[in-house]
Formats: structure tokens, C-alpha cells, sequence
């Protein structure tokens, strides 16, 4: 089960870029996580200061 990023929660701080094991998370206005790279290890989620990341 992937993780993903609620736009609207997502201040594109950059936290959770650095805690990705994969490289899964693309930057940009709005942070998406590729559901076909993430091996769903909930580094991302865990370092999140707004808890914008959630498992899918």
C-alpha cells in the first residue's frame, strides 16, 4: 500500500524528500509520491510536521 501527500495539508517543506529511501517523492508546488516506487515504509509519513502523508 503506497503513501500520499494531501495537497492541501503539504507545506512543500522538504522533509519528507530527505526521509525517502526510493527517491519516490517529486517536489514541485505540490509534493506527489510515486505509488509504483514507494515501498510503503512510512519513512515520509513519520518525519511530516503537518501529518500529510497518509497510507492510501
Amino acid at each position: 500500500m503506497a503513501y500520499k501527500i494531501d495537497p492541501n495539508l503539504c507545506t512543500a517543506c522538504g522533509t519528507c524528500i530527505d526521509e525517502c529511501p526510493v527517491e519516490a517523492i517529486s517536489a514541485g508546488d505540490v509534493y506527489v509520491i510515486d505509488g509504483g516506487s514507494c515501498i510503503d515504509c512510512g519513512a515520509c509519513a513519520g518525519v511530516c510536521p503537518t501529518e500529510a502523508i497518509s497510507a492510501e
